[in-house]
């Protein structure tokens, strides 16, 4: 295989008459023709650019052609970054962190040193303190528009959020991001989230992503990105464009927890939705771009479990949600299911679920009881802990595992895998009540503090749940 020396941010255009983004992306090789990648953002509707300053929107678009790219490097990692715009130390440092940590686990799987990482170059003419106001006309400051948006992915968590919003009485709109790949047959994206949105019922804002067609053609690599950094990029964008104050996500405590240290780098699956890239984004964002735009998780107290607990009480939803990552997948096809029945993720959302649903009820949900599946017992192992290491997927620790399951035993007593379980763990102690507790997350703004800590209280999980 050839040995690709650069990869090239080559350009973008941005149309908003024509209601979309271009970005190009090249990788060269050190023999042979080049490789080039577009990829195509679909906007709503023509955006109104008179009160957004040239130079916020230019910063955008860099920073959004920077993160989308990652999609595009991965596939042969050109050792060399060419960027045909300038960037200060804190920026480049910012990029270099986001590609090296949100890449930990595509670095492991194909048993690369993450010291291949690319160092994304620094001009030192740029002057490192710039800001820019979203809020300037004429040079005189505006106030902005004090409105949310909420990111939909179809899943519980951001159904627990949105509920809490409601419950609170703020207004927002529902924030989506529908992606395509060419060439697979069909949309990457199911109607799961489209379907929620509506019964949320409070408004949508959606963008599209184009993916190229060559994402489906045989690369030296392939593996997970960060995508929470790139729906975090997109969010803002969106933000900014349309006259938004606040992008808010439903990422939980639980996502802090990484899946196995790898020479020396911590590898977690969740980083891009740890609280650790949620402050390095907020510093970038207020620093780099405007300081009118605020993002943060309202759920980031929480762990997981204490999320499925607050869900459980929305039955409206149970048979419209799945956070099945199979249902995003090109290559295989769910027949109209929206659980697979067989990932980890399944495994453990049924785990959790257990401990507050009707057997019955869950039943329903999944299409099958997981806990009478023998051939998932080593899936079980895994996200309990007791297998060779927590699974590569949006799952959370295994405290919250045995919790649940211990939580649930006396419904499903008879099941296979909570006899198997529960004859393990005789005499050990697998409820956790740190799980149930509420965690400190600086990052949320007063007004939405309160809400996310006091209505999650009176939805009835008391001081320790």
């Amino acid at each position: 295989m050839k040995n690709a020396t650069v990869f090239e941010f080559t350009s973008y255009q941005f149309e908003p008459q024509n209601q979309r983004v271009i970005f190009h992306y090249t990788t060269k090789f050190s023999e042979g023709e080049p490789l080039i990648f577009t990829e195509t953002i679909s906007l709503p509707s023509i955006p109104n650019l008179e009160n957004i300053p040239k130079e916020l929107l230019e910063k955008t678009l860099q920073s959004l052609h920077i993160i989308l790219g990652i999609s595009y490097y991965k596939f042969y990692c050109g050792t060399n970054i060419s960027l045909p715009y300038q960037l200060s130390k804190r920026e480049a440092t910012f990029f270099t962190t986001v590609y090296k940590k949100g890449l930990g686990e595509f670095f492991y799987k194909n048993n690369l040193d993450p010291k291949i990482s690319p160092k994304f170059p620094v001009s030192v003419q740029v002057d490192q303190t710039v800001q820019v106001v979203q809020g300037e006309l004429n040079g005189e400051r505006c106030e902005p528009l004090n409105r949310t948006l909420v990111g939909i992915g179809g899943g519980k968590d951001s159904i627990a959020a949105t509920e809490l919003l409601k419950a609170g009485g703020f207004d927002f709109t529902s924030f989506h991001v529908k992606t395509h790949s060419p060439g697979s047959g069909q949309a990457r994206q199911s109607d799961l989230a489209d379907n929620i949105i509506q019964t949320i019922g409070e408004g949508e804002l959606k963008l599209e992503r184009q993916l190229d067609p060559k994402v489906h053609d045989k690369h030296l690599y392939n593996g997970h990105i960060p995508i929470s950094a790139v729906y975090a990029f997109l969010g803002v964008f969106a933000a900014i464009l349309y006259d938004y104050s606040q992008v808010i996500v439903s990422n939980e405590h639980s996502s802090n927890f990484g899946n196995l240290r790898y020479k020396g780098l911590e590898i977690n699956h969740q980083w891009s939705k740890s609280y650790e890239f949620e402050l390095l984004f907020q510093n970038y964002v207020r620093e780099f771009l405007t300081p009118d735009v605020f993002y943060f998780s309202l759920l980031r107290p929480f762990y997981e479990i204490r999320i499925v607990k607050l869900f459980a009480k929305y039955p409206q939803y149970f048979r419209q949600f799945s956070s099945c990552n199979a249902n995003f997948s090109s290559t295989k096809n769910m027949a109209g299911k929206l659980w697979c029945g067989h990932c980890a993720k399944c495994v453990f959302v049924f785990t959790l679920l257990s401990a507050f649903l009707p057997k019955k009820e869950l039943i329903t949900i999944f299409g099958k009881n997981l806990y009478q599946d023998q051939t998932l017992l080593p899936m079980f192992k895994d996200i309990l802990g007791l297998g060779a290491m927590k699974p590569f997927d949006c799952v959370g620790t295994f405290a919250e595992a045995q919790t649940a399951l211990f939580l649930a035993k006396n419904k499903f007593t008879n099941d296979f895998v909570v006899r198997h379980f529960d004859k393990l763990s005789a005499g050990r102690a697998w409820f956790h009540k740190e799980v149930f507790q509420t965690n400190k997350a600086n990052s949320i703004p007063e007004q939405f503090r309160f809400l996310g800590m006091e209505k999650i209280l009176i939805a009835g999980f008391g001081k320790e749940g």
